[in-house]
């Protein structure tokens, strides 16, 4: 048996069925490139394997021709959503069909009492949409920001509030599957039963006749215990008590499937209230025992929520979990229960956090005073010690181990005495690093080890401890899984849990569903007992900067190039299997990686930093790429940046001037000379001009001050791009003129025209001219603030983002960079007199004020100028990203699409951002004139100090 496999191993292609599809389809159909089959290989979970091809979707008609193609040749079929999973459900066999990228519509029905959703959307963008009507969808999963709705329905998915009540299986309304033969059925269609008998009759002579076998009274009870606690190991044969009629228990035999009996096109869930007011208190126990004692207390007493961390898990969080904790706490054997009372007015959060903190005095064994508070900055750092806390806890295992994370329950009395054994079994088996944390309050816990997988030893430890964990929760009357789905780390386990009979049912419905079982062969049910021991994934150290990546997706929907070509997973999913290949010899599909990653890995990263946002062990993919870049940059390109670093000034006035005539000549004529010399030299170095770009703006200059507040340094973006807004000036006269109308001093000093951040030479891996333009940056402002006494204040989010980067890699950290709209709206506005408002503006915040933090400064601001302000649902980086916007239009296309869609259904009266290539790729993108939020600003207090 092998115990690793590598990622660099590629299975033969099926070329029957990739024909297949091409003549159905069309030859763009199915891909069998070798890097998209690599970086759609990998899930969250242990396990790997290569599809043949991959497939991405665009409808249901799409999904059924391939499941049609696919059982005319044998050829297993996975369906592929987020890939969060972290039990080996989306491990593909054959072909994997994307439904990510084109499945992702949200309408929100009934005022928000129901929701329409496709599988590729994720649960945050869902909630995002209901927000505004104070409705969200009732399953919670830690792993929101990544899940997505199909695997919200594949793995019955639920979380850290719902239980088993507001889970995806109990708030689902209806969908529209598509099953193998396929047979599309809308569930909600009032002959939805009929149209189902008519159409697959053996199908729902097995849903009639298991039906009724499981209401057998010894059945029915048996599956009735079962479902009392959260279950989604198996089948939900549930759904057979639970429901009548066929085309219901089909449907709810959907969820927790795990793509094995069909594809759900689109489902409808019923929402639920957001609640008004929550309080949330962590309480801190001297042992994992006293805090599992204290478990029922808690429940009883009303908690919505109450997550366990223990010991190991707090240690793992490091810096993180330090603003929560008592001064120099050392976690030793402790344990913490996050507990999180909710009610609709202020009234009731009052009597729970009464009948809460009543309870709290009651308990024994606890470390500290217990806090609760409804504070929401104080609620987000105490949840930072539980969400993404898997990742977190990985993040500290040993280089070149696996993080394996388990996910069982059990009914909550008994769950203390189960935490004690498991951490016998921990050391039995020699599992030091071992955590457990997880939804306490539903007897549902998480426990990670560490495993290497270096040889048959290590498999056979894994093999054992696997053995004596699975008795010990089925002697417990638990269940091996209960959110994660069965996956195939569990599916050799499913009729141990059942029985021979139930096991038996649960392959009627597959069989009736999927005779020739095509669809991911392997996940829930299996015949083969050692199945969770093979195709196990080989993890070994690569790069430093990626190294701690446990491949959860985390980082994916934040990604502008997500929807176009790989995301920050799939980059490093990629390096991995370049150095893997190389690993075992296999020079020609490193060859061929290297070259297939120069467009989807290289170019099309916008380095913008916002995966760092969403990846709970902050990895910056961009620090990959820029690394990269470097390490293919031509040196005779390297060599001519550097001199362009050392005589700035006169390039910016080249620019400048340059766009100032280009504004002037017809651009099809510029677009088709500057398309051949692309053509020539290098889409990835010569630009391509579009109708949105403006005239050159002014050079910049020195302007001293006898009593400066702080130095101002002017992007030389302002520079290369001019702006046509109505105060006149650009943003940096906005500034300024903002700055006098408050009666505040701010100093240029000389130098100004020849500098830049230095981002252009970072982002695209020129080191020499890097270093020129840093050293001559880090030399001004030294001279210019005094060394920090005083700020240094940058008018382009992105550039004083770059600026503090620059100044940190010449290892100065005494001056305080500020961006232009956190230092207006701290000093500056209290001292402005008021405007004339507008009725309504959009708003794109952009990577950079994320990074930095000032997004709240923009929304203040914003509020300054208009009586609305509208943040578009789906925004993220517009992918502009200096100048990536001018070599790949595609690029900024993709990442603004649903934006701009928002943006411009909004139809506001503005539309405002803080920095001006993101201005300039958003008009692109949605044919309204961006501004930046400064300048708008200024003209009204101009117009309001003249009268105008």
């Amino acid at each position: 048996m092998s115990v690793t496999t590598s990622r660099a191993h590629l299975d033969p292609t099926n070329q029957a069925g990739v024909q297949a599809l091409r003549a159905a389809l069309g030859d763009d159909a199915v891909s069998t490139r070798e890097l998209d089959r690599i970086a759609l290989a990998i899930d969250a979970s242990h396990y790997i394997h290569t599809p043949d091809a991959i497939m991405r979707a665009s409808n249901a008609d799409e999904v059924a021709t391939a499941m049609t193609v696919a059982r005319q040749v044998g050829w297993p079929l996975t369906f592929r959503a987020g890939g969060s999973s972290l039990s080996g459900q989306v491990m593909s066999m054959g072909l994997t069909v994307d439904v990510r990228r084109h499945f992702r519509e949200i309408e929100v029905l009934d005022g928000g009492q129901r929701v329409r959703v496709q599988p590729g959307a994720t649960i945050r963008q869902v909630n995002g949409a209901l927000a505004r009507y104070k409705r969200k969808l009732g399953p919670d999963p830690a792993s929101e920001i990544a899940c997505t709705i199909g695997g919200l329905v594949a793995n019955n998915s639920s979380g850290m509030t719902c239980g088993t009540e507001k889970n995806t299986y109990r708030t689902l309304d209806s969908m529209t599957l598509v099953l193998p033969s396929g047979t599309v059925i809308d569930t909600a269609a009032p002959d939805a039963d009929d149209e189902l008998r008519r159409r697959e009759p053996a199908l729902v002579e097995v849903l009639e006749r298991v039906r009724d076998q499981l209401r057998r009274p010894d059945l029915k009870s048996d599956l009735e215990r079962r479902y009392a606690i959260k279950n989604t190991m198996g089948y939900g044969l549930n759904s057979f008590i639970d429901h009548d009629r066929p085309v219901k228990i089909l449907e709810h035999l959907m969820i927790g499937s795990e793509g094995t009996l069909g594809f759900v096109a689109e489902a409808v869930f019923r929402t639920l209230p957001l609640p008004a007011k929550t309080a949330t208190g962590l309480l801190l126990f001297d042992t994992l025992e006293a805090a599992t004692t204290a478990l029922p207390h808690l429940v009883y007493s009303g908690a919505d929520v109450v997550e366990l961390i223990d010991a190991a898990s707090i240690r793992a969080m490091g810096e993180d979990a330090k603003d929560v904790l008592p001064a120099g706490f050392v976690a030793t054997q402790q344990a913490s229960l996050l507990v999180e009372y909710q009610a609709d007015d202020e009234a009731g959060i009052q009597e729970r956090i009464a009948r809460g903190n009543a309870t709290f005095s009651d308990l024994g064994g606890l470390a500290s005073t217990p806090e609760m508070t409804q504070d929401p900055k104080r609620r987000n750092q105490m949840w930072v010690m539980r969400k993404g806390l898997y990742t977190k806890v990985a993040r500290n295992r040993p280089k070149g181990t696996a993080a394996l994370l388990e996910d069982v329950a059990v009914p909550m009395e008994t769950l203390g005495g189960v935490c004690a054994d498991l951490q016998v079994l921990f050391d039995q088996h020699n599992y030091a690093d071992a955590v457990i944390f997880g939804h306490a309050k539903d007897g549902n816990i998480h426990f990670l080890v560490t495993e290497d997988f270096a040889g048959p030893e290590s498999l056979k430890r894994y093999e054992d401890f696997t053995e004596d964990m699975v008795q010990l929760i089925l002697d417990n009357q638990g269940t091996l899984k209960a959110e994660h789905g069965t996956g195939r780390i569990m599916a050799p386990f499913v009729q141990r849990q059942y029985g021979d009979e139930l096991y038996r049912a649960m392959w009627d419905v597959k069989l009736a569903c999927d005779p020739d079982q095509i669809l991911n062969p392997g996940s829930v049910l299996t015949e083969d007992p050692e199945l969770h021991l093979k195709n196990i994934k080989a993890t070994s150290p690569v790069r430093e900067v990626i190294d701690d990546c446990v491949e959860c997706g985390y980082c994916e929907p934040v990604c502008p190039s997500q929807h176009l070509t790989t995301t920050p997973r799939q980059r490093i999913v990629v390096q991995r299997a370049i150095d893997e290949a190389k690993a075992v010899g296999d020079t020609e599909l490193a060859d061929k990686l290297f070259k297939q990653e120069t467009y989807d890995v290289v170019q099309t990263c916008a380095v913008d930093g916002m995966c760092s946002t969403a990846c709970p062990v902050q990895i910056n993919t961009g620090d990959l790429i820029r690394d990269l870049r470097k390490e293919r940059q031509n040196p005779v390109l390297d060599f001519g940046w550097d001199v362009a670093a050392k005589h700035w000034a006169g390039v910016l006035r080249i620019a400048s001037t340059g766009l100032t005539v280009v504004d002037h000549v017809p651009t099809p004529l510029v677009r088709g000379a500057l398309g051949v010399a692309r053509a020539v030299v290098g889409t990835d170095i010569v630009p391509t001009l579009s109708g949105e770009l403006p005239r050159g703006g002014p050079v910049r200059t020195a302007q001293a001050a006898n009593d400066p507040a702080a130095i101002f340094m002017p992007a030389c973006v302002g520079t290369m791009f001019g702006s046509d807004h109505a105060c006149g000036t650009g943003v940096a006269g906005a500034v300024r003129q903002l700055a006098a109308a408050a009666g505040i001093q701010l100093s240029t000093p000389e130098g100004i025209k020849a500098l830049c951040c230095g981002t252009p030479w970072k982002s695209k891996g020129l080191a020499k001219g890097y270093e020129t333009m840093t050293n001559k940056v880090a030399e001004w402002a030294v001279a210019a603030t005094d060394n920090g006494k005083l700020d240094l204040v940058c008018d382009n989010v992105s550039c004083t983002e770059g600026v503090e980067v620059a100044l940190k890699h010449r290892g100065i950290s005494t001056i305080r960079v500020v961006d232009a709209t956190q230092w207006v709206a701290e000093n500056v506005a209290p001292k402005l007199p008021p405007v004339t408002k507008a009725a309504s503006a959009v708003l794109h915040p952009t990577c950079s004020s994320t990074l930095m933090g000032v997004n709240d400064h923009l929304t203040f601001l914003a509020g300054l100028v208009a009586d609305e302000v509208i943040i578009p649902e789906g925004w993220g980086c517009c992918a502009f990203a200096g100048d990536r916007g001018l070599l790949h239009e595609e690029l900024t296309a993709t990442a603004t699409k649903d934006e701009a869609r928002h943006a411009k259904e909004a139809d506001a009266e503005l539309y405002l951002s803080l920095n001006r290539t993101c201005e300039l790729g958003m008009t692109r993108a949605t044919g309204k004139t961006y501004t930046h939020v400064l300048e708008e600003l200024a003209a009204r207090v101009v117009a309001a100090s003249t009268g105008n």
